[in-house]
Order: C-alpha cells, then structure tokens, then sequence
C-alpha cells in the first residue's frame, strides 16, 4: 500500500517593515520617517540636479536688479552725493536707514547658529545653514552703504588701523562710525568662519557623492581632507562649541554698537538710554522674518517640507513674537520718556513723528511692527504658510520704516524752524536700495545651487528625536 504525499509549494513569507514608535512626549522634527542614507540622498541630489524655470527666472529678476543698482551706485560714485536727496538738514537718509536695516538682517543667523546651539536647541538643524548663508550676504550689503556715503569712497582704506605714512593723521577712535567699522568686521569674519567650519563635513559628503567632476574638485579643496575620523569629529565639536560662544556676544554687541550712531548724539529723538536693547530685539525680530521669508519658497520650491516642517515656522513665530513685543514696548517706553522728561525738544520729536509730514511712515512702522505680530499668538496663523509668508514681509517693510523714521524724522526739523527741511529719495536712491536687494537674493540662490542647504550631519541627530 503506497502513501501518496501531496507536495505543497512553500509560501514566502516576507518579514513585516518595522515602523519606528514614536514617543508621545516629542514630535519628530524631521518628518518621513526618513533613515541616514536617505536623508544624505535627499540633500545631496539637489546638488547634482540642474536649477529649473523657477530658479532661472528669479535669478535674473535678482541680478537684473543687481545691475541696476550697480549703475546707480556708479553714477553716485562719478557725480557726487548731490545726486540723492539729501540737503543741509537731513544729511542721513536712505544710505544709514539701509545700512542699519542690512545690519539687523543679519543678526538672526548668528542667532539661530550660536545661541540656539548653546541651548541644545533641536528644532535649529533644518535651518541654521540658510540663516548663517543670509547672515554673510546682509552684512555684505549693509557694508556697501557706508562707503557709498563717504563721498570719496575710493578712500574708504584710511579707515583701516594701519601703519600712517603720510604724517600725523589718525582716525578719530571716538567716532560711532569707526566702531561701527571694527564691530561689523568682527561680527562678518565670526559668522563667516562659523558657516564655513560647519559646512566642512557637508562639503566631503557632497565630494564623495556628487556626479560633477568639476563640482567634485571644488568640493575636496574645500572640505580641508576631512575623513570622518572619531578624533576629527571630537575637535570639530570643540571647536564649533568655542566659536559658538564666541560669536554669542556680538549678537548683543553689534547692533547695540550701531545704535550708538544716535544714542551719543544729543539730537532729540536720538539721545536715548534705550536704544542699544531696543536695536538688539529689532535686530532679531527683523532677522526671523527674514529667515522665515525666504526659508517658505526655499522649502516649497526645493521639496524639503520633510525637513523644514510647519513645527520649525511655529517656533520662529514664537521667537518672532517675543521679540516683536519687546519692539512694540520699547515704542511705548521711548514716547513714555520723552514726556516724562518733560523737555520740550523731546516731545515735539514724538508728537512730529506721529503727527507731522512723515506720519504715514510712523503709521507703517507701528502697525506692521507692533500690531501685525500680534497674530502669531494664534495657532491657526502660527500653522498657515501663506499667512506667515504674508506678515514677515509686512514684518520686513515695517523694520525699514522703522529705521526711516528714525532718522529722518529727527533731522528734517531741528532746533531752528528756519532750517527746517522735507527729504523725499531720488531715483538714484531708490535705485540703490533695489540693487542691494538685488545683491542680496542673487548671492543667496546662487548659494542655494553650490552649497547643501541643510546642514546633513546636524539633520541626521536629530531624525530619531521623536522615536521611543
């Protein structure tokens, strides 16, 4: 008797994908579940990946402007000051009022890098390397101003500490202006090594990633042979952590320096204790909108919305609202003491501005620096691109005629009704101002094409920051 044995197939049997449990206590800061491999492969591609429309059509919009203020700042140069609209009254305008804007444009880099970092801040990874980049680029073009408003710009060297052959001529070390000089040098070399010595382990990535020859050069010249080794990454950290503490200060440091330009003055309107704090938190206030005004296209445009995620814009919000609050009572305090004080000079300054001929700038100022940015109290806003897209541009606008009103509001009607003056900007003027906007968008998408936009060594601590 013979036993028949059905033979039956085996079934394979595939071994289910183990999705990561999240801990109910923290929300992931990097969305997608994304592992090491792919998040290298994510921001390593956009390298490799040719600039779209998109990209090209805002790049010449940008330099076509670029452009534009170049010839402007030319016909300056060759023609003279007297091209603006400047007079005897006001002889600060536009040049200071972009030059202290530039300035505070760039306190929100060194922000997010450094003092974020000393907090062991997470939520910073995704977005410290475009805030350093925009940091570099505003100081470049709040350095063009300066210079423009000498006069004889070709002599801006005599302002450097070096060695005088030419008699016993120096510099006057009590001027505002040549602190100003001496802080915003440190403060640009400071952010620049701190964006260079945080890219060097992106840079050896991208070279033994890319496709590019060319590309793949440049990129192991930059990277300075680093090979990933325990005792370089340890140095690395030190170092990073040193610099960091080192350029925590001159966040505080700068902009209240620049704020001396008026505070040592005994111009009413520009004779205030306050100033140097209240400059600090304008600083960082329009820094954020900036940051978050051009981090919106960046993440839309470039398909990062796993890595810059609508948690890292609410915590900007935040900051933004903290710091804009701390704006609007300055505003407060600044008119509180000036009747308070019970000087006559002082007051008409404070009732001018809000009622005179440039009350339409003192308007803009309040309502889109101190009424505006009380929306980000909701969470609703807080979690609308769109929205938060919308008020950090009001933010920005309002940050400008912040500084307009300022200056110009103090100058163009002094002690002597006599000498009393309007100043309305040339198109030369107007000019200039684009053309740094134009400098200043050029230099970032061009960066955006060269250099990996998230920083991946600091992403990749943080992809498992929400796993239990």
């Amino acid at each position: 008797m013979s036993v028949v044995v059905e033979h039956i197939p085996e079934v394979e049997v595939k071994p289910e994908i183990e999705r990561p449990v999240l801990s109910p206590l923290r929300e992931p800061l990097i969305e997608g579940h994304k592992t090491y491999s792919e998040a290298t492969a994510d921001i390593c591609q956009l390298l490799d990946q040719k600039p779209g429309r998109g990209w090209w059509l805002a790049f010449t919009a940008s330099f076509s402007v670029l452009v534009a203020g170049l010839i402007a700042i030319g016909y300056t140069v060759v023609t003279g000051i007297g091209t603006w609209g400047l007079n005897k009254t006001v002889g600060w305008a536009f040049a200071i009022t972009n030059f202290v804007f530039w300035i505070g444009i760039g306190h929100a880099g060194t922000f997010i890098s450094a003092i974020l970092h000393l907090f062991n801040q997470k939520w910073r990874t995704s977005i410290n390397r475009s805030a350093e980049a925009m940091t570099i680029f505003a100081v470049i073009c709040a350095g063009l101003f300066p210079i423009i408003h000498l006069g004889r710009p070709w002599l801006f060297y005599w302002i450097l500490p070096y060695p005088n052959a030419r008699g016993s001529l120096w510099v006057n070390f009590r001027s505002p202006l040549l602190w100003d000089f001496f802080a915003i040098a440190t403060y640009f070399t400071i952010s620049l090594v701190f964006w260079y010595l945080g890219l060097i382990p992106d840079l050896a990535t991208a070279r033994d990633r890319v496709r590019s020859r060319v590309r793949r050069a440049v990129y192991h010249v930059l990277s300075l042979g680093w090979n990933g080794s325990h005792r370089t990454w340890s140095r690395y950290e030190v170092v990073y952590m040193v610099l960091a503490a080192l350029a925590t200060p001159l966040v505080l440091s700068v902009h209240s320096i620049v704020s001396f330009d008026f505070a040592v003055s005994i111009l009413p309107g520009w004779h205030t204790t306050i100033f140097p704090p209240y400059f600090v938190a304008g600083a960082i206030f329009s820094g954020f909108a900036m940051v978050m005004t051009l981090l919106i296209p960046t993440r839309k445009f470039m398909r990062l919305e796993n890595y810059i995620t609508l948690r890292h814009f609410d915590n900007m919000c935040k900051v933004t609202l903290l710091t804009g609050s701390i704006v609007a009572l300055s505003y407060l305090i600044e008119i509180y003491i000036g009747f308070y004080s019970g000087n006559r000079y002082e007051i008409f300054v404070i009732v001018n501005r809000a009622l005179g001929p440039y009350r339409w700038a003192f308007w803009t100022m309040i309502a889109c620096n101190a009424l505006i940015p009380q929306l980000f109290w909701f969470k609703r806003v807080r979690s609308s691109i769109p929205l938060i897209f919308i008020i950090s541009i009001l933010i920005n606008v309002g940050m400008w005629f912040e500084r307009f009103v300022i200056i110009v509001t103090s100058l163009h009607r002094d002690f002597m009704p006599s000498s009393w003056a309007m100043y309305a900007p040339t198109m030369t003027e107007v000019f200039i101002l684009a053309g740094s906007f134009g400098l200043f968008f050029t230099l970032y998408l061009l960066f955006l094409r060269v250099f990996p936009v998230i920083s991946i060594n600091e992403v990749k601590g943080v992809l498992h920051y929400a796993r239990s």
